[in-house]
């Protein structure tokens, strides 16, 4: 009994299937009271599986849950919740258009009286937010009126009436800005202190050894081992995670950097696009650095035809064009891969296949009719090319784990030989062995002489990819780095305005 009390949570020795496929094989975790506990692995490890268990939301087929040293039962999320644990997931659960305070307090708006005292709901909101130090989020502004760094707040103050005391963050500064970080991470520490046990799920392994003090590995659904951080370095851990040897992050790229591709001049287009001036060329892959809403994405959306531009000129192999929608765009071989693969990159009820040849049906139909058998063994080859794992190329894109759909996402332009290809945050929520293997994909492009854009957050990732890089802060260009001078010194002066 000692033993268990020890830990605020322990899951023993948890099994899931679903149908065929092992999720889950009696894979643990023990996370002390007040400790910040980072779990990792790969896309499809299980880490969302195993939470997903923990929260309720799937049932174990095998195993025991301990909190508090005593065995519980959880069978659905609203006996989870009632034991203390809550999860901010990468998709927020919350009402848009409900008001901060409503959403806050959704689930006991009246607390249990006839009428809601609107006033001191607003108060008890507005002493929460104050409480995670964000008294400047206004109680009565319409949740999906607010930034995602604010969302996400809102969501944490909701766990916490909720008298949470085993958190669960899942890739929570995935789009969080620089400074959105720093302020979540002192918010996270704060919790910590209060006794609040976290269980950290992160992709960004600088993130897990700055806040964590133990770090649990799964791979391929299956335990591998738990490590004290400070004990620990980085190529290590992820030697753990790949289960392989990982030299080289950034794999070298042999490309001649020829002619100029795309030439954008002075583009206007809303507040975020205010005269725009770069060009591309030929096997150069051309980074995009900058704040959150610096206006990187606003300003490819125009150039591709998603957003209408106001003004300015944009050549594509030295012709002006202007193109009014994305069908236009990838008509000419420009694509577009968006930084929202559920919302923009992937139709997810959609088959694996339909998803990769959508925009190249005509590589696969002769006179208007598909030729499914062609399609397949191309869709087979397009999806081997990028190391894509998979059940069937008839299954539904959803059923992926996030890694693989963003590699679907990437294998439609791909597929589409474009001389132009936008990846837009390529990385973000993907594991360090399928970075990798996208940045593999982006020299191979390169080097058959596709000018590659590539927006990020991530300076490592910019520094370790770009030929060059465009630096954008309040939807202008703040500076224009060469490869030999590419620093994260550099790129915080310019992208926060030093």
């Amino acid at each position: 009994m000692e033993e268990q009390c020890k830990y605020k949570l322990e899951m023993r020795n948890i099994t899931k299937h679903f149908g065929g496929v092992k999720a889950l094989t009696d894979v643990s975790l023990k996370v002390e009271p007040g400790e910040i506990h980072a779990l990792i692995g790969e896309n499809g490890a299980g880490k969302s599986t195993l939470m997903k268990i923990l929260s309720g939301a799937y049932q174990r087929d095998s195993g025991q849950i301990f909190i508090d040293g005593k065995e519980v039962k959880i069978t659905n999320p609203k006996e989870s919740k009632d034991l203390g644990v809550a999860i901010i997931y990468q998709e927020f659960m919350l009402a848009p258009d409900l008001t901060v305070a409503e959403n806050i307090f959704i689930d006991r708006l009246s607390a249990g009286k006839v009428a809601i005292n609107w006033k001191k709901l607003r108060a008890d909101a507005k002493e929460q937010l104050e409480k995670l130090g964000f008294g400047d989020i206004d109680p009565n502004a319409k949740c999906g009126s607010l930034s995602v760094a604010y969302q996400q707040v809102v969501e944490i103050c909701k766990c916490l009436t909720r008298n949470a005391k085993i958190l669960v963050f899942d890739e929570p500064t995935a789009v969080l800005t620089f400074s959105e970080i720093r302020k979540l991470f002192e918010v996270i520490n704060k919790l910590k202190d209060e006794g609040v046990s976290i269980i950290y799920i992160s992709h960004r392994l600088e993130e897990i050894f700055e806040l964590s003090q133990h770090i649990t590995i799964l791979k391929d659904g299956t335990y591998v081992d738990t490590v004290d951080t400070d004990k620990f370095d980085k190529q290590r851990l992820v030697n753990l995670m790949v289960g392989r040897e990982m030299t080289d992050m950034y794999p070298e790229r042999h490309a001649k950097i020829g002619d100029v591709v795309l030439k954008v001049e002075d583009l206007h287009a809303g507040k975020l696009v205010q005269g725009v001036s770069f060009e591309v060329r030929a096997g150069e892959v051309l980074g995009f650095n900058g704040l959150v809403g610096a206006g990187r994405t606003e300003t490819m959306r125009a150039i591709f035809g998603a957003d209408k531009k106001e003004s300015g000129k944009v050549y594509y192999f030295g012709k002006e064009v202007n193109w009014k929608s994305p069908g236009e765009a990838i008509k000419a071989k420009f694509g577009y891969l968006p930084e929202d693969r559920k919302k923009q990159g992937l139709l997810l009820e959609q088959s694996i296949r339909m998803n990769t040849t959508l925009a190249c049906l005509n590589k696969v139909a002769k006179s208007g009719i598909i030729n499914h058998s062609a399609e397949k063994k191309f869709v087979k080859e397009t999806l081997a090319s990028i190391q894509t794992k998979y059940g069937n190329t008839e299954d539904n894109a959803n059923s992926l784990s996030g890694g693989n759909q963003q590699k679907v996402a990437l294998a439609k332009w791909v597929a589409a030989d474009c001389k132009c290809i936008v990846f837009d945050e390529p990385t973000r929520g993907v594991d360090v062995g399928a970075k990798t293997e996208i940045y593999k994909v982006m020299n191979t492009l390169a080097e058959q002489g596709v000018a590659v854009i590539m927006i990020s957050s991530e300076m490592p990732e910019i520094i370790g990819m770009c030929d060059r890089v465009m630096v954008m802060r309040n939807g202008k260009i703040s500076g224009e780095v060469q490869k030999d001078e590419l620093t994260e010194n550099t790129l915080i002066k310019f992208a926060m305005g030093v």
